[in-house]
C-alpha cells in the first residue's frame, strides 16, 4: 500500500509543473524548441529530469504544456483587450493601437514565432496549437454575439475568424 503521507501535496505538485513549464518557456525563448530537453528544462528548474516525465509523461508532454504556456503569453493579452473593450469597434482600434508595442517586444515575438514553427514541425505542438485558437475564436464569437444579439452563430464565428486573421495581420505587419 502506498504511503499517502510521505506524496507531494496538490499544491507543491502544481506548483512545481508549472516552474518546469516556466522553465521551458524560458529556454524556448532563448533557444527554440531544440533548446526544451529534459535535461536542461530539469537543470534550470533545479530538479532531476525523473520530475519532467512524472509531471509531462516525457518530453512531448512537457513540450505540450509550453506550447500551452506560450499560446496564454502570446495570445492572451490581446483577447483580453478585445473583450474589455465597450464595443467592437473600440475593441479593434485599441488592439490596433496596442499591436506596434506588442511586436516590438522580443521576448512575445520570439515566443511567437517559436509557436508557429513548433506547430508547422510537430502535429502534437500544431494540435494545441489549433485547440487554444479553437478556444480564443469561440470566446470571441461569443462575445460578438452578446455584442449583436441578432447575429447568427455563423456570422459570429466568421467575425471571429476575421478578428484573430486582424491581429495575426497586425502582428505580421508589426514585426517586419
Amino acid at each position: 500500500m502506498t504511503n499517502l503521507v510521505d506524496r507531494p501535496s496538490l499544491g507543491r505538485g502544481d506548483r512545481r509543473r508549472a516552474q518546469l513549464v516556466q522553465a521551458g518557456v524560458e529556454l524556448l525563448c532563448e533557444g527554440g524548441w531544440p533548446a526544451v530537453t529534459t535535461r536542461a528544462v530539469a537543470a534550470r528548474a533545479n530538479t532531476n529530469p525523473g520530475v519532467i516525465h512524472y509531471h509531462f509523461g516525457g518530453l512531448p508532454g512537457l513540450h505540450c504544456a509550453v506550447a500551452h504556456q506560450t499560446c496564454e503569453l502570446v495570445i492572451s493579452p490581446l483577447v483580453t483587450m478585445f473583450l474589455d473593450a465597450p464595443d467592437t469597434r473600440t475593441a479593434l482600434r485599441t488592439m490596433r493601437d496596442a499591436l506596434p508595442q506588442t511586436a516590438s517586444d522580443d521576448h512575445a515575438m520570439h515566443l511567437a514565432v517559436e509557436l508557429i514553427a513548433g506547430a508547422t514541425r510537430d502535429s502534437t505542438l500544431g494540435s494545441a496549437l489549433g485547440a487554444k485558437l479553437k478556444e480564443v475564436r469561440t470566446e470571441i464569437a461569443d462575445h460578438v454575439r452578446i455584442r449583436h444579439p441578432d447575429w447568427t452563430r455563423r456570422r459570429a464565428a466568421g467575425m471571429a475568424t476575421l478578428i484573430i486573421a486582424f491581429m495575426d495581420g497586425l502582428v505580421l505587419h508589426h514585426s517586419v
